[in-house]
């Protein structure tokens, strides 16, 4: 079965930094390749999109982390990763990692209507 599993989180103080990491397997095959990304959840908010990416590499980003949030991937890996510098105590939440078939781009992916899901690690920034 698809399985996306999040890695990296934790526990840093504000101004710190954390790199996530999201290992994807057994995705079904698709010959375009696959859209990625990355979404968070903070206590008694809904859940927002962060910063996705195609297969090409080109991302996008909310606006609250462009300059401080970073979106990479190793393909030949199946690997996607967050690179969160500058880190601020509203970025706490729960990270999701979430990945979609073509077509997709990724302003479909931070849409959220993804096909997978990975299980969430938490990222907690403390004042």
């Amino acid at each position: 079965q698809a399985q996306l599993v999040e890695s990296g989180g934790g526990s840093v103080q504000a101004g710190g930094s954390l790199t996530l990491s999201c290992a994807a397997s057994r995705l079904p095959y698709s010959s375009s390749g696959y859209c990625m990304g990355w979404f968070r959840q903070a206590p008694g908010q809904e859940r927002e999109g962060v910063a996705a990416i195609d297969y090409d590499d080109t991302t996008d980003a909310a606006e609250s982390v462009k300059g401080r949030f970073t979106i990479s991937q190793d393909n030949a890996k199946n690997t996607v990763y967050l690179q969160m510098n500058s880190l601020k105590p509203e970025d706490t939440a729960v990270y999701y990692c979430t990945a979609d078939a073509f077509p997709c781009s990724p302003k479909t992916v931070l849409a959220g209507l993804n096909r997978y899901w990975g299980q969430g690690t938490q990222v907690t920034v403390s004042s």
